[in-house]
């Protein structure tokens, strides 16, 4: 399992090295400064001309300890350096340069020392054409921390951001590399430990094979159906048949005894040809562990009024998904603060919108910290669906990375919630469902992906996929 820091983490763990313990600024920027050195050297040939570009801030300081590091060791270097006011500790650090400055931007390698984590405004100016002169450059690039321009926190490209073959992150993960745009830019990513001390109670997880292999445990041969739980899923519509269909056959891939279905006669005829192991009820199963409801339903009264009913007679698991999201944001989300059941919601980022009142470019900027919010007033697991899915119940927070482009297309979130309630059903405890759910079905596109490319990919062939992407799972573990 891995873990990611945000920002403001990151500052108070700085503070906390420099006040408390006693590690000077100047050490924990020289340590920096030779960490990325060390990985620059570790890509260059001996003939490679290496440009250090350098902003006026502490990234920058690193930049210039890292510049004077590679120049020790007999490599061919030179520095671009931004104008600017300097902060204390890079201007220390630029003064002890004696090496060439450069006038362009060129390279074999350039190394990137413009903006940290701790940039929060758009990137404007001299500082975007330098930027875009890097990514244009053609060289190899090596980002110091962070890739300058990209949000630590959220993975937005603050405008213009360094597109990164390797970023040398210092002391820790960042939170903004598993997010957004974060996915695409940072390239290879090395932690490098310069003796930040780093707060154990406060980070994000990345979940890993071994984590999500502990989630399926081995099956008793002295078993039957009832054994692994049953889930009960009410979806579908006129408008939305097959909201229903891949919902179902998501739940009946993720390990449960049972599916039950509570649906029209119109959706349990497309339903049972394909899946005539799926049983139909009329009304909901109060002994299932979970229960997922809204998926392809319509916003309604109606389904606004079974979730209340719900969410006050129901002791599992409550799934709320798609359409349910969508009726709660129309009929009112207070209902979600008189309840027996656990709940789970899982909106994408206009769905968050609607239901926390957030403008989307909000929820973009902060899907972490808005998802924490709204799970702890509410008592609910968030599942905010995007680039880097974020799962959040109030206290912990994980970040899913698996998945690519293929599942950026309808049904992929009737898959997510049909396959998350059978885990639940299965046994799991709701969190660790959702965070098996999203890891398993992103797994699931990226193989299907693999076969038929991220365009060509359709709900099917994810499909198809889940089962292999589990048995790859098991086995890598």
């Amino acid at each position: 399992m891995l873990k990611l820091y945000s920002s403001a983490q990151m500052r108070a763990a700085d503070s906390y090295t420099i006040n408390t313990l006693k590690v000077s600024s100047e050490k924990l920027m020289r340590r920096a400064g030779v960490a990325i050195a060390e990985e620059v050297a570790a890509s260059a040939a001996a003939e490679d001309k290496i440009l250090v570009v350098c902003g006026t801030g502490n990234n920058g300081g690193d930049g210039y300890v890292c510049a004077r590091e590679l120049i020790s060791r007999g490599l061919n270097v030179s520095v671009y350096a931004l104008d600017g006011r300097y902060s204390a500790d890079c201007k220390r650090e630029k003064d002890r340069f004696d090496g060439t400055y450069a006038s362009t931007i060129e390279g074999d390698i350039i190394v990137d020392c413009i903006f940290g984590t701790g940039l929060d405004r758009e990137v404007t100016g001299i500082p975007a054409e330098i930027i875009e002169s890097i990514n244009a450059s053609g060289a190899y690039i090596i980002s110091a921390d962070i890739p300058s321009g990209l949000s630590g926190n959220s993975g937005k490209v603050l405008g213009h951001s360094v597109n990164a073959d390797k970023t040398v992150a210092i002391g820790a993960l960042k939170t903004g590399f598993a997010l957004s745009d974060g996915l695409d830019r940072c390239g290879e990513v090395i932690v490098k430990d310069i003796g930040i001390c780093l707060d154990e109670r406060t980070f994000s997880q990345v979940y890993e094979d071994g984590d999500i292999a502990a989630m399926f445990p081995a099956r008793p041969r002295n078993s039957h159906k009832g054994t692994f739980g049953t889930a009960n899923l009410a979806c579908g519509s006129v408008q939305y048949i097959g909201s229903a269909v891949l919902a179902v056959s998501a739940a009946l891939k993720s390990g449960c005894g049972y599916v039950k279905a509570v649906c029209p006669d119109n959706v349990k005829a497309a339903i049972a040809p394909r899946y005539p192991q799926t049983v139909f009820t009329s009304g909901y199963d109060f002994s299932s562990k979970a229960i997922a409801i809204g998926m392809g339903c319509g916003v309604s009264q109606e389904l606004y009024s079974a979730i209340e009913g719900l969410l006050k007679d129901y002791e599992g698991t409550l799934i709320i998904d798609a359409d349910g999201l969508n009726s709660l944001a129309k009929y009112g989300m207070d209902i979600l603060k008189n309840k027996k059941c656990s709940v789970i919601l899982t909106p994408h980022a206009k769905e968050f919108s609607r239901i926390s009142g957030k403008s989307v470019e909000e929820v973009l900027a902060d899907p972490v910290g808005l998802a924490n919010e709204l799970a702890a007033e509410y008592g609910v697991i968030i599942v905010l669906k995007g680039a880097g899915t974020v799962i959040s119940d109030g206290v912990r927070t994980a970040i899913n990375v698996r998945g690519c482009s293929a599942l950026a297309k309808a049904g992929s979130g009737d898959m997510l919630a049909g396959f998350m309630c059978g885990s639940i059903a299965r046994g799991l405890a709701p969190f660790e469902g959702a965070v098996c759910a999203a890891y398993v079905l992103g797994a699931a596109a990226e193989l299907a992906a693999g076969e038929v490319t991220e365009y060509c990919a359709t709900a099917d062939d994810i499909l198809k996929n889940i089962p292999i992407a589990v048995k790859n799972i098991l086995l890598a573990a």
